[in-house]
């Protein structure tokens, strides 16, 4: 193993009394923070739409009538 490929890992998250007050553990808690955000918004738009299809795909399924292919 070359020298000095392990320098500064973990710098940003150390252990201890002062592990939450470094500027980059907070930056990756903003970020986290705004990932869950945008994915709950994204998820909340999405779900009528995914119901909608749902619906659409079982009324299908029902109006074909019964069979091995009911869902397909």
């Amino acid at each position: 193993m070359p020298r000095g490929i392990w320098r500064g890992y973990g710098r940003g998250y150390r252990v201890g009394p002062h592990s939450l007050g470094g500027f980059y553990t907070l930056l990756d808690l903003l970020i986290l923070i705004g990932i869950l955000y945008f994915l709950i918004k994204l998820f909340l738009v999405a779900l009528p739409y995914a119901l909608g299809l749902t619906v659409l795909l079982v009324l299908r399924a029902f109006l074909r009538g019964p069979g091995f292919h009911r869902f397909f």
